[in-house]
């Protein structure tokens, strides 16, 4: 089953329950200035839940696309180097606004991956709160799931909006990739490895959380359900990666292609698969590669992009000619991303061709270290360097070191970095905007592309 097909399914399922389909919104959130990006489905309802906006629907459902790059949420630095981590994916959800609650939320889950998808119970794993009797009986008495598949869970259950006001229970379901996979069911020791995936969470949002922490029943309770299209299409399509699925199959053939890379295997062209997305449709919605906030996210998105395409030997502009094959991939459910094609390839070869002339010059100040390195922490001043010297985003840096072993001394990058602030600003010329502190997730020490 292709993930288009996949995605037909999951809305038309969800009209016939009386759901209205709903376009997916704008990466560029309009309702929550505190997010960079739209990260979940239930963003452009936000407002609905807080109760401050109707709509003429107490049912929605939609497929909404989505970014994790850059602030709380960022997986940047994870991609290429996992089977499910993207800066850019899409959430298939649905919702309610009060109508219905747990019982049809877990009945319409449950009917439609065993009854439209097909796919066996038998291989499903679910978890609740350890507070929600309510969750448990339905999916035991009503449901029949076998109870010795179910756990329950904590803080991993619970979901809320922020500190305060929504908030609630949630029940997750799992797919089982079989006994030749490592790791045990969810709230195990070895959990955290692949075998039990999370495919679909159903939030119930029941209370308000106030100021001093108390929880409040709400008088209209909601649905919020997330269910990534690329993971469940791994399961339809029976691999294990979701860089196998089929939108990603023919993204990476495009891109051994334009950079003349006959290892398909290789995961460079994984990261170029995976960021030609994020980026065609963060300039679709109209970011453009900037030094400051979003637009500073999209030239870090972009220049590691570049990088991959150079560590393969692309030896000319490669990125923008991907265009026309995420438009053939994903046109039919976005016509905005074939209307815009145009568009969205001059920015991306506007960046590529300013870049290049800088990335072999700071490449090879950066193998040169490397080659003589007697230390594994790349000093901060060759980190800071290679930023204003040669636009390398303090990440793209730490992406390299990895792959050699090798860590950033980002607290020395970090005072060069103030110090050259300060200095603007007494000059009174300060243009850029460093406000945003760079995160970098996890140990830097390169295991290899086999997690």
């Amino acid at each position: 089953m292709k993930s288009s097909e996949i995605r037909e399914a999951f809305l038309n399922f969800f009209e016939t329950k009386n759901h209205q389909i709903v376009p997916s919104s704008s990466l560029v959130p309009t309702n929550d200035a505190t997010l960079l990006f739209t990260n979940a489905g239930m963003v452009q309802f936000k407002d609905v839940f807080l109760g401050t906006e109707d709509r003429d629907s107490r049912r929605a459902v939609s497929s909404q696309r989505c970014v994790r790059a850059g602030g709380k949420h960022n997986d940047l630095e994870n991609v290429g180097y996992t089977a499910r981590h993207h800066t850019f994916f899409e959430m298939l959800g649905n919702f309610s606004f009060g109508d219905y609650f747990k019982k049809d939320a877990i009945y319409y889950a449950w009917e439609f991956l065993t009854k439209v998808l097909k796919l066996p119970p038998e291989r499903m794993w679910v978890t609740v709160h350890i507070s929600d009797n309510e969750a448990k009986d339905i999916w035991i008495n009503d449901i029949g799931i076998d109870p010795n598949r179910l756990s329950f869970l904590d803080e991993d259950n619970f979901w809320q909006m922020g500190d305060t006001g929504p908030c609630g229970p949630c029940t997750e379901i799992f797919w089982d990739h079989g006994p030749d996979i490592p790791g045990g069911p969810p709230g195990s020791d070895n959990d955290d490895l692949d075998r039990y995936i999370e495919i679909w969470n159903l939030v119930f949002m029941q209370y308000e959380r106030d100021s001093y922490g108390t929880m409040n029943p709400l008088p209209k309770p909601s649905i919020d359900t997330g269910m990534g299209l690329e993971r469940i299409s791994a399961i339809m399509q029976n691999v294990h990666s979701n860089y196998e699925i089929d939108l990603f199959k023919e993204l990476i053939r495009s891109s051994a292609e334009v950079v003349g890379c006959s290892n398909l295997e290789n995961n460079s062209l994984k990261v170029i698969a995976d960021h030609i997305r994020s980026c065609s449709f963060l300039i679709l919605d109209g970011v453009r590669p900037s030094n400051e906030g979003r637009g500073y996210v999209l030239r870090r998105i972009i220049r590691r992009a570049l990088r991959h395409g150079n560590k393969l030997g692309a030896k000319s502009e490669f990125f923008y000619k991907l265009v026309p094959v995420l438009g053939k991939l994903m046109g039919n459910a976005y016509p905005d991303l074939i209307d815009n094609s145009k568009k969205i390839s001059q920015v991306l070869k506007k960046e590529e061709l300013q870049f290049s002339s800088t990335l072999d010059k700071g490449m090879k100040i950066f193998q040169t270290y490397i080659d003589s390195a007697k230390d594994s922490v790349i000093p901060g001043e060759l980190v800071f360097k290679l930023y204003d010297t040669y636009g390398f985003p303090v990440d793209l840096t730490n992406d390299i070191g990895r792959e050699s072993g090798l860590e950033i001394d980002l607290e020395g990058y970090e005072r060069l970095m103030h110090e050259q602030v300060s200095r603007g600003r007494s000059a009174g010329n300060f243009a850029v905007d460093y406000s945003e502190k760079i995160n970098l997730s996890g140990a830097t020490e390169f295991i290899g592309y086999n997690q």
